[in-house]
């Protein structure tokens, strides 16, 4: 035997014992079976599983799942060091994947004046004025999430609104949907805008009633024109409206977020900073997928970017665009006029020649497109526009998605299936809309709007998520506004368009695999499964029995487990 044969032979033996002892210190000696970490026994699984939907235990090692079963046979993975969860009968799920949030806008929000739900205008005066008492005087006051149905019966606020209240600081609030805004006097100087100003392509100054002045109202890409003065945010703001995301998603359940930016390029520069330390030093519990504006597209094709490059934790997932604005904004993109503003159908943000072009680019680089449509000519639109350009560049797995995906023509339910687009949708939306839905497009239009009964029906995959701050970071309440549909602040009923129900495992699966599969996630999270990321949730209530129904949205979560490690304990509120 030649000397070389005899090193070879002897380094191979060599590692073979080392791979042996090794794989032999996560057995039980006396059982010769691996030991876990962490089980929970006792429970209700809802595994997601369709061939084995329910388990009464799971046992984890490290951040994986080591098996989904029966007590006993969990129960035959315990070892001295392993930790033991007794479920007392609780319902355990896989954590929420939420498909559609912004997380520096929904971090900062947290720490902003909160308008929404002002119940007038006097309150929503108060609200201002506390805020400005206690903000250093250098800045502005942004965020609000204003609500106009809400606070001042279904009209438009103005600049002098704020000016009762605010007028020596500039004052530039969101309305919580993000596609309109209002700007106090002394903003509209700063930012330069006259009567002489005319509204962007994709933009309208909403004007007074001589068709000049600026009433302060800015829709859509208006807004641009007041965002471009607004300090911006620091890497220490961004960082602590982070950290207050990540405890606002853990108390949610919520174990992946799937983040659809929405900022100017310095704070998206910070953020992926900021993310990227967080995932060196642990600190991250929740899984992040980060979406970058579709204009920019060849920035990461330059770079080799493709669909959901990156770790288990932090990931480029790809672009997202925007074709057309929202309902309350009277900005969604609609074939037929609005009701309360009879000469508009509402705004296409990125022509549709222009998002040809750049769902084309940025398929051909790789990347998975996202696009914002809402209005029933934009979602028509747009599936146009995934057909041409998949027949362009041809087949691969691509999944393209459109977001929110609200005010459909029936004719378009199937061609979601049909051309393989997912439906990235937000429950919550249907029982807050609702409420004054109808008085913008009609009932007519509202029967087919929201429709995730038809549109599972037709074959189509749903992803669901919240578009936080929009809308809570709680998965509960958008599973229980998509099985009960009961408008916010209705307790009881069928529910509006009740026709469009779907049951609460349905409604599961959007938020947990439909998400993942989505976000081309699937292979290591979405369901619970040998094998996968060990992410899940434990409930106070059982939300999958039918006497549960209508308590839904009253459940708590008790625990959020990220990775095998409790991030987030009810009991101890943070582990």
């Amino acid at each position: 035997m030649s000397h070389r044969l005899f090193a070879y032979l002897l380094s191979s033996l060599v590692c073979l014992l080392i791979y042996t002892d090794s794989a032999r210190s996560i057995h039980d000696s006396s059982a010769n079976k691996p030991s876990a970490d962490l089980v929970l026994v006792g429970g209700k699984i809802w595994t997601g599983n369709r061939s084995r939907p329910e388990a009464q235990a799971i046992a984890i090692w490290s951040d994986r799942i080591l098996h989904v079963g029966t007590d006993a046979e969990v129960r035959a993975l315990i070892a001295a060091k392993t930790r033991v969860i007794d479920l007392q009968g609780r319902r355990v799920v896989p954590g929420f994947n939420d498909s559609h949030v912004h997380l520096i806008g929904g971090g900062m929000a947290l720490s902003r004046v909160a308008l929404k739900d002002a119940t007038d205008e006097a309150e929503f005066g108060r609200r201002l004025q506390a805020f400005d008492s206690k903000l250093p005087r250098e800045r502005w006051i942004v965020g609000g999430n204003w609500d106009h149905d809400r606070t001042f019966g279904g009209k438009l606020p103005t600049a002098a609104t704020i000016d009762r209240y605010v007028r020596d600081r500039p004052v530039f609030i969101n309305r919580y949907d993000g596609h309109m805004a209002l700007a106090n006097t002394r903003a509209l100087q700063l930012a330069g805008i006259t009567a002489a100003t005319p509204d962007p392509s994709g933009g309208v100054i909403v004007r007074l009633e001589d068709g000049k002045t600026p009433s302060g109202v800015l829709r859509d890409r208006a807004m641009d024109l007041c965002m471009h003065v607004v300090p911006p945010l620091t890497e220490d703001e961004i960082a602590e409206a982070l950290q207050a995301a990540l405890a606002e998603a853990r108390s949610f359940g919520v174990t992946s977020l799937q983040d659809m930016d929405g900022n100017d390029p310095v704070a998206r520069r910070h953020q992926f900073r900021v993310l990227q330390r967080l995932a060196r030093s642990g600190e991250l519990t929740a899984r992040i997928d980060l979406r970058r504006p579709i204009d920019r597209a060849s920035e990461l094709t330059a770079l080799g970017f493709t669909a959901a490059f990156g770790s288990d934790w932090l990931s480029v997932g790809g672009v997202k665009g925007f074709m057309d604005g929202s309902l309350g904004s009277s900005t969604a993109k609609m074939f037929e006029p609005y009701i309360n503003e009879p000469g508009s159908t509402g705004v296409f943000v990125t022509p549709r020649s222009g998002m040809l072009d750049l769902v084309k680019q940025a398929d051909r680089g790789g990347l998975s497109v996202a696009v914002h449509a809402i209005g029933d000519q934009a979602n028509a639109d747009l599936l146009d526009i995934y057909a041409e350009v998949a027949k362009q560049n041809g087949p691969r797995d691509r999944r393209f998605r459109i977001e929110h995906a609200q005010h459909l023509r029936p004719e378009d339910y199937s061609r979601f299936r049909e051309l393989g687009v997912i439906p990235s949708m937000q429950p919550y939306h249907v029982i807050d809309d609702g409420r004054w839905a109808e008085t913008r497009i009609g009932a007519k239009r509202c029967a087919s709007s929201y429709a995730y009964r038809s549109l599972l029906d037709a074959g189509a995959k749903l992803a669901f998520g919240t578009d936080w701050p929009v809308a809570p970071l709680d998965p509960l309440a958008g599973i229980d506004a998509a099985v009960n549909r009961r408008t916010l602040g209705t307790k009881s009923g069928p529910g509006w368009f009740p026709e469009q129900k779907i049951t609460v495992s349905e409604a599961l699966e959007a938020y947990t695999s439909g998400s993942a599969f989505a976000a081309f996630q699937e292979k290591g999270r979405g369901t619970l499964e040998a094998g996968k990321l060990a992410d899940l949730v434990v409930l106070s209530r059982d939300i999958l029995s039918a006497d549960e129904c209508n308590h839904i949205s009253e459940t708590q979560v008790e625990s959020t487990i990220v990775g095998g490690k409790e991030v987030f304990s009810r009991r101890s509120k943070r582990p």
